[in-house]
């Protein structure tokens, strides 16, 4: 009979050593596969490894790791009501990873997948070593309905546009439910540990008041979010997604990204109360296209997917890059969205794309300069989702806005803000002497971007 004598009892030994769970951005306890399988497996030692020039050259912004601080230590919180610890280390994260697993006599090794080119690098590397080290090593998916090799066209190549990748998505789509986070056990000893505050996790500029007065990082803050969002203002989504005024959107997308809650967590809590929210649950598919995208073509938050626009004639403009990043380019919309996003890491999807396309389209500035400020300023800078943005935006990338449609920002505000209160309350200074002049002409522009496009088109 299986599990009786010796073989039994190595196996049972083998269970009871501890097993490891190496968070990244997947800080939360319920719905958690890695977890989950650890759990099961004996007690769990969770591990947090800061080594940021692993992630480079896209390491964690100024704006994301003020969050990944306060997130750490809601996970911390979280887990000694468990009574467990979380064990906080610097380094090579195989390094750490080898030191963690000796030192505690560990079994094995469990993550969830992340799907940055320089991570899914890194984690191939540590998977292949871990196990020719003898340990278990398992990764599993918490982060995305549809992993990114899961879907592809009738020719298997990765698509590259939105409506026929989201419709193969939902003919295959059945995401099991959400776990609650499950029962843990501790290990008869802990290793040492950093505090979190070592780290050095705290922005240096003058914004962190804001963030603090703005969002509250965690797990628990993630499921309320979302009991608010599904409470009164998903019902209205499809109508006040584009008024940056009103709160018409979720807000969900710093949670989403340190994994504070996940995509099957929302898909079940929609569907199991009966909410009709197509239009929402796409933009979690576009979520899904941008890690898609970003796994088959990891050169494009660098390059344009579209290799014409190589060729592109951007103009180097500190000045104006300057006037945009600090909200003054006379445009009130442009600058109402960068001057929120300045004080509260975070600016209306609407805004961004109007915003985004002033930058790359009236000033012609490379839309890589507009990413990188949102990457260190936004609470939400992901790359997938960045990258996507920023190309769909240029023009450059898969399923892009033709670039000739050139957002004109005076009508954009027309239509999104009509009563101006958007760009009254952040900009205190709309109608007194103090606030600039346009520091461009919209229409010659917008005329100087189209003959900038015409010399890059095929042909």
């Amino acid at each position: 009979m299986a599990g009786t004598g010796a073989a039994g009892a190595r196996h049972q030994a083998i269970a009871a050593r501890p097993q490891i769970v190496w968070f990244r951005r997947d800080l939360r306890l319920a719905d958690n596969p890695a977890l989950a399988a650890a759990a099961a497996a004996g007690p769990v030692v969770p591990v947090f490894v800061w080594c940021p020039q692993e992630e480079e050259p896209w390491a964690p912004g100024s704006a994301s790791r003020w969050w990944l601080h306060r997130s750490l230590e809601a996970l911390e919180r979280d887990l000694r009501r468990h009574r467990l610890r979380l064990v906080v280390r610097q380094g090579p994260a195989l390094e750490v990873l080898r030191e963690l697993s000796a030192e505690v006599d560990a079994a094995g090794v469990h993550w969830n997948r992340l799907y940055e080119p320089a991570a899914e690098r890194r984690d191939r590397r540590v998977k292949r070593e871990l196990r020719a080290a003898g340990l278990q090593a398992s990764s599993h998916n918490a982060a995305l309905l549809v992993e990114p090799w899961e879907v592809s066209t009738a020719a298997g190549e990765p698509y590259r546009v939105f409506t026929p990748f989201w419709r193969a998505c939902m003919a295959q789509l059945d995401p099991p439910p959400p776990e609650p986070a499950p029962s843990l056990q501790a290990p008869e000893r802990w290793p040492d540990a950093s505090p979190i505050a070592e780290l050095g996790l705290e922005p240096e500029v003058d914004w962190a008041g804001g963030l603090a007065a703005e969002w509250t990082p965690g797990e628990a803050a993630a499921g309320e979010r979302l009991e608010r969002f599904l409470e009164q203002p998903v019902a209205r989504y499809a109508a006040a997604r584009d008024l940056p005024a009103v709160e018409g959107t979720s807000r969900l997308s710093p949670h989403l990204h340190f994994g504070e809650i996940g995509p099957r967590q929302v898909w079940h809590e929609i569907h199991g109360r009966g909410i009709q929210a197509d239009r929402y649950l796409t933009e979690l598919g576009w979520r899904e296209f941008a890690h898609h995208l970003l796994h088959h073509f990891p050169s494009t938050p660098e390059q344009p997917l579209r290799s014409e626009f190589e060729r592109f004639p951007w103009r180097d403009d500190p000045d104006g890059l300057r006037a945009w990043q600090r909200g003054r380019t006379g445009f009130p919309l442009v600058d109402a969205g960068l001057r929120q996003l300045w004080e509260t890491g975070w600016m209306h999807n609407r805004v961004r794309m109007v915003a985004a396309s002033f930058l790359v389209k009236d000033l012609l500035i490379p839309w890589q300069q507009g990413a990188r400020w949102f990457w260190d300023t936004l609470v939400d800078a992901d790359l997938a989702n960045n990258t996507l943005g920023w190309q769909w935006t240029a023009g450059c990338g898969a399923d892009a806005a033709p670039f000739f449609r050139v957002f004109n920002p005076q009508l954009q505000a027309a239509k999104a803000d009509p009563d101006r209160a958007y760009v009254r309350r952040w900009l205190p200074e709309l109608d007194t002497p103090d606030y600039p002049a346009p520091i461009v002409d919209h229409a010659a522009a917008r005329r100087r971007a189209l003959e900038a496009l015409r010399r890059v088109k095929p042909g």
